[in-house]
């Protein structure tokens, strides 16, 4: 989509490609959510205190949570969110004219406009993320505003998948920072038709996911069945360090958070070998997101080493390698154009799907052309199973 394009009430859809191959199934791919979602959804008893959009003295869209805007959301940054393939974010998130709903591109709204996109695409399913969620969380430490923000969410997004004939699949957000709160929602969202659910990696307190404290999630997801899965948010510097320096020089750099995003997802994924949270929860599914999966050849390497050949490993009290979870219990979601992905299943086996991160601009617009590049270089045997079905196996997307 250009840059300088806008759209009117009734959107077209932007170029797409189709991917040559059959039976394809997104494992991460995101909704702009309706502005007056959480006004709509929350508790009546939080709506003074539910986040929705303010315009500002320059006509710019500024989200607003309990009376205070983010920290990290820039004014009108919110305009660039749906915003994949724009190669001026800086024009779009400064000019009041391309506000929030009117760059969400096609399908990144409406039920029937996402089925359509997934048609042109030739891809069957997709398991659908929040993207304003992705935000607030950092900005508030009160239980009952998060998890009144976090119900409200899923409820309405299992209703919007809910329309989808089983195509769009709905994966609940909960908090870890919260987590007996948090599996209890897992509870009733399930029942509501969400098949995962997700979290932020990062908890207030800065107590690792693998701590005891988090088990009723653990359990809770283990019992129903349901991949726990651990996506990038915006997190509070208390958790990222200032090694670069504060916000205001943070922003200023381009490649380097595009690279250090995902950093707590590894790091809290790796903390759970720490904590040996797969042997104590022997059935639990785990799914990294929009972390990408290059990185696991290092990472298992290097724990396993130190498992197995030092003193240090030897006070981990794991059954097993750490590599060995990973091949049976763990699933990792990659971008389309890492090349190192055919190497990735021949090394660990069939724990790999592709996303696209659509419509954030953060990642490619040509996600098909790429996922269909490193698919011909998959093994005939493995294929089908890194284009969708490990995705339809995880979430139980039938069809």
């Amino acid at each position: 989509m250009s840059d300088s394009e806008t759209t009117t009430d009734t959107k077209r859809m932007h170029d797409v490609h189709s991917s040559r191959f059959s039976g394809g199934v997104d494992a991460d791919g995101h909704i702009i959510e309706p502005k007056d979602l959480w006004l709509d959804y929350i508790d009546p008893k939080f709506r003074d205190r539910a986040l929705h959009f303010e315009i500002d003295d320059d006509g710019l869209e500024q989200l607003v949570i309990d009376g205070k805007r983010p920290y990290l959301s820039s004014k009108g940054a919110v305009s660039t969110l749906g915003s994949m393939g724009a190669t001026d974010l800086r024009a779009i998130q400064f000019d009041p004219a391309r506000d929030y709903d009117t760059m969400a591109p096609f399908g990144s709204q409406d039920v029937g406009e996402r089925l359509t996109l997934l048609d042109a695409e030739n891809i069957d399913a997709a398991v659908i993320y929040t993207t304003v969620g992705l935000l607030w969380e950092m900005e508030v430490r009160d239980e009952a505003l998060t998890m009144a923000h976090l119900e409200a969410y899923n409820r309405w997004i299992t209703e919007w998948c809910g329309d989808s004939g089983g195509r769009l699949v709905a994966s609940a957000h909960v908090s870890m920072s919260f987590p007996e709160a948090s599996a209890r929602e897992i509870e009733r969202a399930v029942a509501a038709g969400a098949k995962g659910c997700f979290v932020a990696p990062f908890t207030h307190d800065r107590r690792p996911f693998g701590h005891p404290d988090h088990d009723p999630v653990f359990a809770t997801c283990q019992e129903l069945g349901i991949p726990f899965a651990i996506h990038p948010t915006f997190e509070p510097f208390s958790v990222k360090g200032d090694r670069m320096g504060k916000w205001d020089s943070v922003r200023k750099l381009r490649l380097l958070p595009m690279v250090t995003a995902s950093d707590g997802v590894r790091q809290q994924f790796t903390a759970m070998f720490d904590f040996t949270v797969f042997d104590r929860f022997p059935d639990l599914k785990v799914l990294v997101l929009e972390s990408g999966g290059s990185w696991l050849p290092y990472f298992m390497d290097r724990m396993d080493a130190v498992f197995e050949h030092t003193g240090i490993g030897a006070s981990v009290k794991l059954a097993n390698r750490p590599s060995d979870y990973l091949r049976e219990r763990v699933w990792v979601s990659c971008d389309p154009d890492e090349k190192s992905i055919p190497h990735l299943v021949e090394r660990f086996g069939d724990r790999f799907m592709w996303a696209s991160d659509f419509p954030h601009p953060d990642h490619t617009a040509g996600y098909i052309l790429d996922l269909d590049a490193n698919a011909a270089g998959i093994p005939d045997a493995q294929r089908g199973r890194f284009l969708g079905a490990n995705a339809r196996e995880l979430f139980d997307i039938s069809g």
